[in-house]
């Protein structure tokens, strides 16, 4: 999460992963954005909403849904629409096109079962037409036009409780149509929401979490559409500068643990390849978070998987430790070639998916997702 001059992608998680558009401000000044802060005052429905005068922010989903009547046919899934702040102020400028922001929506559907994956995307600069995010109080939080040739939106919605989503992609056979309800209470990613991505003064996020989203709806893959039932993990974040500017990307991990605890890991990576920071947060079955520092824990990995496409050679497994919660967990992608590579973005790929957690003794206990930017020669997400 070093950076194309131009674009780039999420995270962070994101995730991601989130493209940077870097353009001067009007008038020849500087562009100011708003740096996140420790003591942010939330707001909740209301910080579900854009917040405009930040650089990037982004709603990231992610979940393993099965087929009602058919639990056998899995699918791993991944929804995200991207803010991309170009200036903190609108431009005075009388014409639809002016526009402070651009929309980017990423969704991937993968058949866990047959091992098939098909990413989709979106890019718009805001406007009527094309795109745009709403305001508090509003039902719609974000839409799209879907990608050109298919006649849809992607739509992302408040449903007074939690999120409900739709993508379509007609050229790719994929549409899904998703409603979500909470199984646990928001979470925030370090205190207070304000979640550290290494020294700098302004490398943070603000960023909270649904770490347990009951999830339900159809999945369409190039035939007809399957009813689906599961759960899924929502991130928010947004922030202005979350990399430092030695660091070339990040491993994210959201892990749901069969005794009702969650995990959520990222690792930072310098142009060394070593990991120069890294935070984590473990959710009880109660919902409460406890913060670690990068010394309590160890993420070691223990495979490759090297791209077809793009050469990149991405972790692959991983064993993950936390000693004071007593967890020592194996890692496993449940589909190794779960790659998004972009075709409206130049040289913006990376890996997300789903990935089954088992225990010393290779019993599984949980499943999740894990997000891997930053691989290969050409790949550093700008934020």
């Amino acid at each position: 999460m070093t950076s194309p001059p131009i674009l780039g992608p999420r995270v962070a998680r994101n995730a991601a992963l989130v493209l940077c558009v870097v353009l001067a401000a009007p008038s020849g000044q500087e562009a100011t954005w708003i740096a996140a802060a420790p003591d942010y005052e939330w707001s909740f429905p209301r910080d579900h909403w854009s917040h405009p005068g930040y650089k990037t922010e982004w709603w990231y989903f992610t979940g393993i849904l099965t087929a009602t009547g058919s639990p056998s046919r899995r699918f791993g899934y991944q929804f995200t629409f991207f803010r991309v702040g170009l200036h903190p102020e609108r431009p005075a400028l009388e014409s639809a096109w002016a526009t402070r922001d651009l929309i980017m929506g990423h969704a991937a559907v993968t058949d866990l079962s047959t091992g098939r994956h098909v990413f989709s995307e979106v890019l718009y600069r805001t406007t009527p037409l094309l795109g745009q995010f709403g305001t508090p109080g509003d039902t719609t939080i974000a839409w799209s036009r879907a990608p050109a040739g298919t006649d849809a939106r992607w739509t992302l919605r408040w449903n007074g409780a939690a999120f409900n989503f739709s993508a379509r992609d007609d050229a790719k056979g994929i549409r899904f149509e998703l409603e979500t309800t909470p199984r646990k209470n928001l979470v925030f990613q370090g205190p207070n929401g304000f979640s550290r991505k290494g020294t700098g003064p302004t490398a943070a996020s603000q960023y909270y979490s649904f770490t347990r989203l009951e999830t339900s709806g159809t999945i369409t893959m190039g035939g007809p559409a399957v009813e689906v039932v599961g759960e899924s993990w929502m991130d928010k974040e947004f922030g202005s500068n979350q990399l430092d500017a030695q660091q070339v990307g990040w491993d994210w991990f959201s892990l749901r643990l069969d005794d009702g605890r969650d995990v959520m890991i990222y690792l930072l990576r310098g142009s060394d390849g070593q990991v120069d920071y890294g935070r984590a947060t473990v959710i009880d079955s109660a919902g409460n978070a406890t913060y670690l520092n990068v010394e309590e824990w160890r993420v070691d990995p223990a495979d490759l998987w090297r791209s077809p496409e793009t050469g990149a050679a991405y972790p692959s497994r991983w064993t993950v430790e936390l000693p004071n919660e007593g967890l020592l967990l194996d890692v496993r992608p449940v589909v190794p070639a779960q790659e998004n590579v972009a075709k409206l973005v130049p040289d913006l790929f990376y890996w997300e998916g789903a990935v089954d957690v088992r225990n010393r003794q290779g019993r599984s206990v949980g499943e999740g997702y894990v997000e891997l930017t930053g691989y290969g020669t050409r790949s550093r997400p700008a934020i």
